[in-house]
């Protein structure tokens, strides 16, 4: 699969870049993709939720009244799950959500959703840039030229740069990730993928390996 590199002010620069058909031609494994899809979506909960029991709700110490001769039911303590303010049954408790998935698996996910991707024409390679400083105006400008500011954008990017990320940041509908480390979950949670042209080496040299 070719496509045509497109410069910052969205015209074509007359270079085009072949995608592996390794990566963005494969036929996609839904089971993969949802597989990951979960795996990354558990192992983002926090696990806090707690609820007190009955050992740790305050008071309750003394028995309420005797157990006999009252007419009342017998009753042992005021904390008692029956009673208002007594603790819970069977209530959450801190715990962990993490999941594993085997790395062939990730990867196959990996590549499934960027095929689908390629298969939707929803993929825009764009010539390496970089920012020194941050300049919302100019990332908003460049994603206006490119025919993308009212789309859900990831740009990868082959490395980390700060000026690009904060340039980033107050555009509500764009992401930017590294292209190495981009989940499965980014690629499927946006609808367009706009790649950097050094990033496609990078990503097809993280899913070759």
């Amino acid at each position: 699969m070719e496509l045509e590199v497109l410069k910052k002010d969205g015209s074509k620069s007359g270079e085009m870049i072949t995608l592996s058909p390794e990566i963005f031609e494969i036929t996609p494994n839904d089971h993969a993709l949802y597989q990951a899809i979960r795996v990354y979506m558990a192992n983002q909960r926090q696990g806090t939720h707690d609820v007190k029991n009955r050992s740790e709700v305050r008071g309750g110490g003394k028995k309420p009244w005797k157990q006999k001769h009252t007419g009342r039911a017998r009753s042992g303590s005021i904390r008692n799950p029956i009673w208002i303010g007594g603790g819970s049954i069977f209530g959450p408790t801190p715990h962990d959500y993490v999941l594993r998935l085997p790395a062939k698996v990730k990867k196959l996910a990996r590549k499934s959703a960027l095929s689908y991707k390629a298969k939707d024409q929803a993929i825009v390679v764009v010539e390496d840039f970089t920012m020194e400083t941050p300049k919302t105006k100019e990332m908003a400008q460049l994603l206006q030229s490119l025919g993308l500011n009212k789309k859900k954008i990831l740009l990868l990017t082959p490395k980390a740069n700060t000026g690009v990320v904060r340039s980033s940041r107050n555009i509500p509908k764009l992401s930017v990730c590294e292209a190495d480390k981009a989940s499965t979950y980014d690629i499927v949670n946006h609808q367009i993928l706009l790649i950097q042209k050094s990033a496609i080496q990078v990503l097809e040299g993280t899913l070759t390996s």
